[in-house]
């Protein structure tokens, strides 16, 4: 990206661009962090070229709604030119970055191109991490991207009626992993085995579908308080939903899980919502590296011997551990982005600070748990309502906003016969 000198009437954050030159910014990575960094940079007045190998921004807090056909692709993403559109002073380019070289501050894509720049914000995010068990990267299905969730989809839709017509004996499935991915796929599955199958696949038997969720702890729901985390494993029981808690995974098999201690579970579908790590990419960047594979940076989110290059998001491991969420990378692109201000601008970048709005997770309808930061426990209808709220209030487009909240309330509340099946 050339630079490019600003007019005179121009400001930047408040001081005319004759004295200080528009910096030039690469944002690689289009999710919750790279979007928040590009944000106020945009707003600042810097040069930014943001960068996502695809044209659209991801919602992965609901893509197991689109895994199960409760929501479309479109309802969960958002074209990445749409967003950039809102300001002049930023561009967009489809492609993945395959190499840095900080000495010449350029990046080179895998589209032949490289740009140069002033500073660099790598946002990346991770990929799935199969924990090196033996068949799970060749028989399980992740659901981390949108094209994961399309996979997923497909797959419910193609086994359900095979099972209907005869071909198939079962659609039993396996949920690995009881975070807050997990728990919400299970609970989202048993819903649609109960109350929806009857009604569109009268041919498929009770005995011949179930949903079972695996998990190494004792408990579903690791980061929540163990009232919390009880309610939850109660309303998954409550929708049928078989828990195998404290069970380690040794294998996957084409159609089955195998346990550490022998146990054999059908599974004609194993869905695989645990552990992430650092894209394997991230190795060729020449950058220091620590636990799962995650960019090492200093308390500001920059790199300790590149400090003009910042990461953001999942792909950051600054010394105080930062749980894997959205509003943790969102918060850090805001940082990211105003310290990118403050050090054009000849001050010193600040140490990041997290401010912990609380977690939730829902189970079905209207059965959530939601955790304050500061120890409050909410749980039931208020908590679901909640839930849908907020992560209506989050998603990018008032279009997507409306769809999703009509989408939430016609499932739940309309009549049965409308239930949103997986064969959609």
């Amino acid at each position: 990206m050339p630079s490019r000198a600003a007019g005179s009437m121009s400001t930047f954050r408040g001081r005319p661009l004759g004295m200080v030159q528009r910096p030039r910014v690469v944002v690689v990575g289009g999710g919750f962090a790279g979007l928040a960094a590009t944000k106020e940079l945009a707003r600042a007045g810097a040069l930014v070229t943001l960068i996502d190998r695809n044209p659209y921004a991801t919602f992965q807090p609901l893509l197991y709604q689109v895994s199960t056909a409760s929501m479309g692709s479109a309802d969960v993403s958002y074209p990445i030119r749409t967003f950039a559109a809102r300001w002049p002073n930023v561009r967009t380019r489809r492609a993945a970055l395959t190499k840095i070289l900080p000495g010449e501050r350029r990046v080179e894509l895998d589209d032949g191109s490289g740009l140069d720049y002033d500073y660099l914000v790598l946002g990346t995010g991770v990929t799935t991490n199969w924990l090196g068990i033996d068949g799970a990267q060749d028989n399980a299905l992740p659901i981390y991207s949108l094209s994961d969730a399309a996979v997923l989809r497909r797959r419910f839709q193609h086994y359900l009626e095979d099972t209907a017509a005869g071909r198939r004996k079962s659609m039993h499935v396996v949920v690995v992993g009881a975070g807050a991915t997990g728990v919400e796929m299970a609970g989202t599955l048993a819903e649609l085995r109960r109350r929806t199958l009857p009604l569109t696949h009268p041919e498929i038997k009770p005995d011949q579908t179930s949903v079972t969720l695996v998990e190494r702890f004792d408990y579903v729901l690791a980061p929540y308080k163990p009232r919390l985390r009880d309610r939850a494993a109660a309303a998954l029981r409550k929708r049928g939903v078989r828990l195998r808690l404290g069970a380690t995974v040794a294998s996957v098999e084409q159609d089955s899980v195998v346990l550490g201690d022998g146990t054999r579970l059908p599974s004609d579908v194993t869905v695989w919502a645990l552990g992430v790590t650092a894209p394997k990419q991230a190795g060729d960047w020449g950058l220091p590296q620590g636990k799962g594979g995650r960019i090492t940076v200093t308390e500001a989110l920059n790199v300790p011997d590149h400090p003009e290059i910042f990461v953001a998001g999942d792909l950051a491991g600054p010394p105080n551990p930062l749980p894997q969420l959205a509003q943790p990378a969102i918060q850090m692109g805001e940082h990211v982005g105003r310290q990118i201000v403050a050090v054009h601008q000849g001050r010193s970048p600040a140490a990041f600070k997290y401010h912990d709005p609380g977690i939730m997770a829902t189970v079905g309808k209207a059965e959530a748990v939601l955790q304050l930061s500061n120890g409050m426990i909410v749980y039931g209808l208020p908590a679901w309502l909640a839930w849908i709220f907020i992560h209506v209030a989050y998603l990018l487009g008032g279009r997507n906003r409306m769809t999703v909240l009509l989408n939430f309330f016609w499932r739940y509340f309309g009549p049965r016969r409308a239930a949103t099946s997986v064969t959609q």
